[in-house]
């Protein structure tokens, strides 16, 4: 196990965000000609992610990802480089199609819980201070995308515990809550 890397910017400690931070800008990998992502916004829900299609750092068996609401997000530099990796998916990631860098993702179903947010990789940003990840979503799915065997598991789960990331096999019970709200509302069940 302590040779898994959990991702880069974790293995290590978990690094404090800082309170109020305004957001920034985010790059792809390029060595030149970057896409420039601008977002006017701290991310929100930010988490270590094992999912199969979240973009992960070249030998990380989790990804990082947080949201920023939609309209606090704009491509600035480069937009022509973007491409959507798969148009069936949920959420639409827009990646660069010289380096692979996933620079955001967005969700075009109106009638989806989460529409309206974006989602963003915050390691791709030269500014300092946005929020920590705070649990581990979806732990499980690295056996499934190679980055795990499956006796490996209770030692993944001991690090994430261990770096203060509460492991989850599907979102955290808050995330997992608005879901459940959003459809009960969408079927009459809450008001």
């Amino acid at each position: 196990m302590s040779t898994m890397s959990i991702h880069p910017s974790v293995d290590n400690g978990v690094k404090k965000g800082i309170p109020g931070f305004a957001g920034g800008t985010l790059q792809c990998r390029c060595s030149s000609d970057k896409i420039e992502v601008k977002v006017n916004s701290d991310v929100a829900h930010n988490h270590v992610c094992g999912c199969t299609k979240c973009w992960k750092p070249e030998g990380a068996a989790f990804s990082v990802v947080g949201v920023v609401p939609r309209d606090k997000l704009g491509v600035t530099a480069h937009a022509e480089k973007l491409s959507v990796v798969d148009e069936k998916a949920a959420i639409q990631r827009h990646a660069c199609t010289a380096c692979g860098t996933h620079m955001y993702g967005r969700i075009e179903n109106r009638d989806h819980p989460f529409h309206g947010l974006d989602f963003i990789h915050v390691e791709l940003s030269p500014q300092q201070g946005w929020e920590e990840p705070r649990f581990a979503a979806f732990v499980s799915s690295i056996i499934e995308g190679g980055g795990a065997r499956p006796e490996q598991m209770d030692g993944v789960r001991a690090r994430l515990a261990e770096l203060g990331l509460p492991p989850h096999d599907c979102l955290n019970p808050t995330l997992m809550d608005a879901i459940a709200t959003h459809v009960a509302k969408r079927n009459g069940v809450l008001e």
